[in-house]
């Protein structure tokens, strides 16, 4: 098959394709990968983070820099409100952060009602691309319950 001038081409079956709009260039879709599922029960304690750590150095996720975005998922078995605190920070090639403290990326109030699912991404805007992220929930007002999450990277 004689090849027609392009700039873009791609092999297939071992002959060179060309493409064109007929004959588009093939994409391997990726799925998202599953970070972390974890069961955390939800209390008073403030700087608690999904894992359960107090430590507030201690990142909940870590080697995420080749996420553009975390997607959230939730369950919650309580109604009772909820404040979260989603934080990030870059890392040097060994894995030590490079600056002092965290950025906060978004807080707010965890939103469903008892055993419903919700969902947040992170970051909500823009591209994500940290390489560490430290999630903390803590019950503001009524009973503690258990919330179930699963985080997954997206590329």
């Amino acid at each position: 098959m004689p090849l027609t001038p392009t700039l873009i081409g791609h092999f297939s079956q071992g002959d060179a394709q060309a493409v064109s709009r007929q004959n588009r260039l093939p994409v391997d879709a990726t799925a998202p990968d599953t970070l972390l599922v974890a069961t955390t029960s939800v209390t008073n304690d403030a700087n608690r983070d999904l894992l359960g750590s107090t430590a507030t150095e201690l990142p909940t996720l870590d080697n995420c820099m080749q996420y553009r975005k975390l997607v959230w998922s939730y369950f919650r078995t309580g109604t009772a409100e909820t404040t979260y605190r989603i934080l990030a920070r870059a890392t040097d090639i060994a894995g030590a952060p490079l600056g002092a403290g965290w950025q906060v990326l978004a807080t707010g109030t965890l939103l469903g009602e008892a055993n419903t699912w919700a969902r947040i991404e992170i970051p909500d805007f823009n591209d994500g691309y940290y390489d560490q992220y430290r999630i903390e929930v803590w019950r503001t007002a009524g009973n503690d319950y258990t919330l179930t999450s699963k985080i997954v990277g997206v590329r």
